[in-house]
């Protein structure tokens, strides 16, 4: 059974992900969470920008205003993802702020449901409402 590329990624992308808090507890114990952001924020443009130029991927062709737009929202939701999680796990107990970080899935997938008029079947509401209850579990 050859296993698809996009779950490769999604499992690559959540094992990056789940260093984010500890690299990032790590790197705020003396240091502003804003400014970490930032500077958190410049280390992944300049890596990416690499990446992009490295691959020969800079055809920005296909960018009308609406996806210019969209890319630009997500962004900025993006942007102020990291900063408020830089702030929260700061100040905060780190498996907590975790937990109640990826109640974003649940939220993402009702946002799916509501946005983008994606089907939500029985498995998929109750596997994001065990998400949330887990969450809850943790972070208490």
């Amino acid at each position: 059974m050859k296993i698809p590329l996009y779950i490769i990624y999604a499992l690559l992308a959540a094992f990056f992900a789940a260093l984010v808090p500890i690299f990032g507890k790590l790197g705020l114990r003396n240091v502003d969470s804003t400014v970490a952001t930032v500077i958190r924020a410049f280390i992944m443009f300049a890596f990416l920008l690499f990446v992009s130029l490295a691959t020969g991927k800079t055809n920005t062709a296909g960018f009308d205003h609406r996806a210019l737009l969209f890319v630009t929202l997500s962004g900025l939701a993006g942007a102020l993802s990291w900063l408020f999680y830089f702030m929260a796990i700061k100040g905060g107990r780190t498996t907590a702020v975790i937990a109640i970080d990826k109640t974003s899935v649940a939220l993402a997938v009702l946002l799916t449901w509501l946005v983008l008029g994606e089907k939500i079947d029985f498995k998929t509401a109750v596997g994001a409402l065990l998400i949330v209850l887990g969450a809850l579990l943790v972070s208490l």
